[in-house]
């Protein structure tokens, strides 16, 4: 089945940029803009079915025309490749006689109850014009409007670009041109998935990392790809989360999904070899982040070291002022963590990165053995490294210096997200029974190398208090108080090397799944 393909790039705005977008030079129309009001109705089972197998079904009033549309539903941020089929219906209610040749069928045969009903709407003004940029033409669409849903409404405002006919270089070139006008952001969520979450009650909650899956015939740089923009994804949704209420587990997993990238970047290091570019991203990713860690590190220690420390000392009268001490801090940190996501040279930075997964030299170069060669056993490979390098590093783990520990931790984060990555390259139920075996070995060795390092860590979070203008103005009941915090945070640190310790031999000892 070869269904017809579009491909689009979303980005978000607020309702008063769009206004300033369409009077940009680069977005003048070659012919008039055409402006219409189109009501998109969501469709799927009570439980669910077709969101489940990655379909969105919809139909769109156009005045007085109806358009039903199947979707692949998109798995990536922002840019959007993806199968599409649509037919006219004769009402606002799906016709399955037309999706004979979508997915949908095989799914609602297998489902409990394959009885549709609407799930979500969206209203929506667009304005649509064709420009020509670089050597394509693209239709850009204006987009303002609401979703409404049984539990609640929300504003849309959305700027699409779709590719008509030239090549996808194109419409990041015009992304990142408009967006030094204007602070658009990659899109996060497509229609249909901010819908959902709306409905769900999930649209501004945290969420954790999505599993990827590959497809088991694919190859190296085709998973590559796959895992990056997963990762740019759950990056956004969290952004998004943290931008409007400052939720700390926002934030948390804004910070995996950075690592998460990175690491990606450094386990296919022999795909990206050849693209100086890779390095660079990567170095621009880390650098820009960076304070990021000293806001989560505030978090941590006001969530669990200092709440313990109280429990076990409660008449200690320094500890209050400590805490506030360090939710000012923190507050100061926060602040500073807006800043660089409100920046334009962050929203660019993302923008590039999603420019150069789809158009980098990495893909477009030549024919490259570790690029284009099957990702099952390049997953293999890369795996085999990661754990000889733990294997090696993490001998006699509780006799090695903190900083010697702190690279074990860093290898155990990789091959934990390695193995998370590459998971369903390796489906067969046997390997499928290791591979939970191997990951709860894995997460074993890095809580208790976490729980480590959160010592160290509460040390620097304690000298983030002196560190200020006078630190005189420090009272001395409050330093006293510090230093008992940061002298019981150790007290415990020879159970937790000897715990690690076993954990890594626990590890050594699990069969590898991807063997």
């Amino acid at each position: 089945m070869v269904a017809p393909r579009e491909i689009e790039l979303k980005l978000e705005c607020e309702g008063s940029d769009l206004a300033e977008l369409s009077r940009h030079p680069f977005l003048q129309a070659e012919a008039s803009e055409e402006s219409r009001f189109l009501t998109s109705t969501y469709f799927d089972t009570e439980a669910g079915d077709l969101r489940a197998a990655g379909l969105t079904l919809r139909v769109r009033r156009d005045g007085e025309a109806f358009v039903q549309t199947v979707k692949v539903a998109a798995a990536t941020a922002g840019l959007f490749d993806r199968a599409e089929w649509e037919a006219p219906v004769a009402g606002n209610v799906p016709d399955l006689a037309q999706v004979s040749e979508t997915p949908v069928p095989d799914v609602l045969a297998a489902a409990e109850a394959p009885e549709l009903s609407p799930a979500f709407a969206t209203l929506v003004e667009r304005r649509s014009r064709m420009v020509r940029y670089g050597a394509s033409r693209i239709e850009v669409a204006f987009d303002e409007g609401r979703i409404e849903t049984p539990n609640g409404d929300a504003p849309l405002w959305e700027l699409e670009l779709e590719l008509k006919e030239g090549r996808p270089e194109d419409l990041f070139t015009l992304a990142q041109a408009l967006a030094e006008t204007v602070p658009l952001r990659l899109g996060a969520l497509s229609k249909s998935a901010r819908g959902f979450s709306l409905r769900d009650g999930t649209l501004r909650r945290p969420s954790k990392a999505r599993p990827v899956t590959l497809a088991p015939d694919g190859t190296a740089g085709e998973a590559f790809r796959a895992i990056a923009f997963a990762c740019l994804s759950h990056l956004r949704r969290n952004e998004d989360v943290f931008l409007h209420n400052r939720d700390v587990e926002a934030l948390h997993q804004l910070r995996v999904a950075l690592r998460r990238l990175r690491s990606a970047f450094t386990l296919f290091k022999p795909v990206l070899a050849q693209d100086t570019m890779a390095a660079t991203l990567r170095d621009e990713i880390k650098r820009i982040t960076e304070p990021f860690g000293h806001a989560r590190n505030l978090d941590v220690f006001l969530a669990e070291t200092l709440p313990a420390e109280m429990a076990r000392r409660p008449d200690e009268a320094g500890l209050d002022d400590l805490r506030r001490r360090l939710e000012a801090e923190r507050d100061r940190a926060y602040d500073g963590v807006l800043a660089t996501l409100e920046s334009q040279e962050w929203r660019g930075l993302v923008l590039d990165v999603a420019a150069w997964l789809e158009t980098g030299g990495w893909r477009t170069g030549p024919a490259a053995a570790d690029r284009d060669g099957p990702a099952g056993a390049f997953a293999a490979q890369v795996l085999d490294k990661a754990l000889r390098r733990i294997r090696k590093r993490g001998r006699h783990l509780d006799r090695l210096e903190p900083e010697e520990r702190h690279r074990v931790r860093i290898e155990a984060k990789k091959l934990r997200y390695g193995a998370e990555f590459f998971a369903s390259l390796f489906p067969e139920k046997k390997r499928r029974k290791r591979h939970k075996a191997f990951v709860s070995a894995l997460s074993d060795l890095q809580d208790h190398l976490g729980s480590l390092n959160d010592q160290a860590t509460a040390h620097t979070v304690l000298a983030s208090l002196v560190a200020v203008p006078d630190p005189q103005e420090l009272p001395g009941e409050t330093a006293f108080a510090a230093g008992l915090a940061a002298g019981d945070n150790e007290a415990d640190g020879k159970t937790l090397l000897k715990a690690a310790a076993e954990a890594h031999a626990d590890l050594v000892a699990v069969k590898p799944f991807w063997r």
